[in-house]
């Protein structure tokens, strides 16, 4: 299926040196938790041709934990650890996405809600847009709306990351080669129930587009010439794609579907290419303090990073980077005081707390049978009294699904800590030690070899 690999970019070991210019750490710095056995690669400046961005929207240490449990050994990436990134924005200690990701988008830090442009409103230029100035061809990926504050970060330049669909506009404008996630509202106008005045996909098929709508067609679109200028357009739902959890019921594709043909289309380039996967939901999960939703969302996010490293296994040019933007839910490994997590447990329930919550009649008198239909446990006559008691059913049933689990929660925002950043490929020592998000384009444009100034 991939013909040529590039580099998939994890974490860095760079740090900024006296003259200005971005140096290699000594191993000396290393912190005893980057990485074990032997590098990915032996040199720190082995030629890189294309990295592939792997954005875990919300995730953190704990998720990995947590994650690691659930799943029953290490993850892909963990043998791929390279150190910890920090996430403030411009106006506060904790971020929201659209700062986070102008940050580690342009390496410029702006204020919370703001999209690719600095703290005083001007546009700075992102790693996918000197990519594409450098000749290479360039693709975002995500399960929310291809709209959506961390993939509109990279191809678009907006006040109010709810602009959706100005940033829409703006993102065929800037000729990315391949775009799939939800949001085919924001490119149809409203007679169609959409937000444009004109239709987007219309315009982007005269343009050189293909465009896809479900997981048949994105498989079965073969012959896409990015060399010819032919471009793909993949928009699964009106909003955001469906949780993994239920989205064998529909026609959409997986992360990894996604992933896997976004490669395909990409390495056709021979200039090489830069490509953005974002694992949208696992932040949603987060905020809804859902461990079912997080850990099934992380999982299809670990199934797109194997695509993604299998071909730069082949390539040997591809930098392959992950990190997640910020945390979401202050997640805890072990909770209500007992010294354990059993966040495997959440493997045998088969909906999120939100879709429970939906099936719930008015006065909640079937609690009992809806969460013990979609879950392994057996409710006591308190919990489902909570259940119906509570303000917010929601978050009643995914608190208790959480303590079953022992997976705790301390927030339903983002919270501040900082992340881990895990790469393989070329250079990708070069991730290594504490960052700032800043830092991540940064030492990819290095490794590129490709200028990231502001515009």
């Amino acid at each position: 299926m991939f013909k040529k690999l590039s580099i998939i970019a994890l974490g860095t070991g760079l740090i900024l040196g006296a003259g200005g210019g971005w140096v290699q750490q000594a191993d000396a710095q290393k912190p005893d938790w980057a990485g074990k056995g032997k590098p990915d690669h032996a040199g720190p400046k082995e030629k890189v041709e294309n990295v592939i961005y792997m954005i875990p929207d919300g995730f953190n240490a704990d998720y990995a934990t947590n994650y690691r449990w659930y799943k029953g050994e290490d993850a892909v990436w963990d043998e791929h650890l390279k150190g910890l990134h920090k996430t403030y924005s411009e106006d506060s200690r904790v971020t929201d996405s659209a700062a986070a990701g102008t940050a580690m988008a342009s390496g410029v830090k702006t204020t919370n809600g703001t999209v690719g442009l600095d703290e005083e409103g001007n546009e700075v230029e992102t790693i996918l847009e000197a990519s594409e100035d450098q000749g290479k061809s360039t693709g975002l990926v995500a399960t929310s709306t291809i709209t959506h504050a961390t993939p509109a970060v990279f191809a678009s330049h907006v006040e109010s990351r709810d602009n959706e669909a100005e940033i829409a506009k703006q993102m065929l404008a800037n000729d990315v080669d391949v775009m799939l996630g939800g949001g085919k509202d924001f490119f149809v106008p409203e007679s169609e129930g959409g937000e444009q005045e004109e239709n987007l996909i219309e315009q982007a098929k005269e343009e050189g587009y293909t465009s896809v709508e479900t997981q048949e067609e994105l498989m079965d679109a073969d012959d896409i010439d990015v060399e010819d200028g032919e471009k793909l357009l993949g928009l699964f739902a009106d909003g955001p794609l469906n949780p993994e959890i239920d989205r064998e019921s529909t026609e959409q594709p997986s992360l990894s579907d996604m992933t896997e043909r976004s490669i395909d289309v990409l390495e056709q380039d021979k200039d090489g290419f830069f490509l953005m996967v974002e694992g949208s939901q696992i932040d949603w999960a987060g905020h809804d303090n859902d461990p079912t939703w997080a850990m099934k969302d992380t999982e299809a996010f670990e199934q797109a990073v194997e695509k993604a490293i299998e071909f730069a296994e082949e390539d040997g040019n591809t930098l392959v980077v992950i990190a997640g933007d910020h945390e979401t839910g202050g997640m805890t490994v072990g909770s209500n005081g007992v010294y354990d997590t059993k966040p495997e447990l959440v493997k045998d329930v088969t909906a999120t707390g939100a879709a429970m919550a939906e099936e719930l009649n008015e006065d909640r008198s079937n609690v009992e049978e809806v969460v013990e239909d979609h879950t392994p446990f057996d409710l006591t006559e308190e919990d489902v009294q909570t259940i119906q008691e509570a303000e917010d059913p929601k978050m009643a049933i995914n608190h208790y699904i959480s303590d079953e689990a022992l997976v705790g929660w301390t927030s339903s925002a983002h919270t501040g800590v900082d992340i881990p950043v895990y790469a393989y490929g070329p250079q990708s020592d070069s991730f290594s030690g504490l960052l700032d998000n800043t830092d991540l384009p940064k030492i990819m444009a290095e490794a590129m070899k490709i200028d990231l100034a502001d515009k």
